[in-house]
């Protein structure tokens, strides 16, 4: 595989307007070719989906997705720029299918990683450094795994950055890029909400043979 330099990766996003990850990735799919990489990011609706990420997106729709079985359900509000936009298929279907990936993903509780409160991220940190593989390294190593272990817990509890669960060589970000490619508007998820039957419930559990010797001793 080809060495993708810093260099070659901003001359592609000045070029597309796309993100710098984004643009990693689509010279490393296309082995360093800055032209292959251009098409592979316009047909995944990036290129265009970037610029438009400024422009103010207070339309769109709230979905619902209500699992099997009934016992998991998801409200989520995805905005676009115009209600024309909002009422279209092509957004609709985007809206249930990101609501059913939150339903798929029980440890996902925030839309990106930038959601994620300081003292969550903290929390984690302070888990990883007491893990036992990591007794007797020097502090500085610890430090430095500690931080890959973190990025990588942090995007396991953003939406954003999970595989989408009909393709999972993409994420939902990228999906919703590729779907603001398509539909020429800027489009954000803002916010889920899950619930799962019975969460948060105290069941008082019996027990029966507290209860039968109670009885045989009445």
């Amino acid at each position: 595989m080809a060495e993708i330099s810093a260099k070659l990766v901003k001359e592609l996003r000045d070029m597309t307007g796309a993100g710098m990850m984004d643009c990693k990735k689509a010279l490393a799919e296309t082995s360093g070719d800055k032209d292959k990489a251009v098409e592979w990011l316009r047909q995944k609706g990036i290129a265009s989906a970037e610029k438009k990420s400024g422009r103010a997106a207070a339309e769109g729709a709230i979905g619902s997705y209500i699992h099997t079985g009934a016992r998991v359900g998801v409200l989520v509000e995805v905005n676009c720029e115009t209600d024309f936009v909002a009422r279209g298929e092509i957004f609709q279907d985007l809206v249930r299918n990101v609501a059913m990936q939150v339903a798929a993903c029980p440890n996902v509780d925030f839309v990106r990683v930038e959601d994620i409160p300081a003292e969550v991220a903290d929390r984690e940190k302070q888990i990883e450094m007491g893990r036992d593989d990591l007794a007797g390294k020097k502090e500085e190593m610890k430090e430095k795994i500690v931080a890959g272990r973190i990025g990588k817990r942090l995007k396991e509890m953003a939406l954003l950055d999970q595989p989408y669960i009909k393709d999972s060589g993409m994420t939902v970000d990228e999906l919703v890029k590729q779907i603001s490619g398509k539909v020429g508007e800027n489009i954000q998820v803002r916010r889920f909400v899950r619930f799962n039957l019975g969460e948060g419930i105290e069941i008082d559990k019996m027990d029966f043979a507290a209860e039968v010797a109670a009885m045989q001793a009445a």
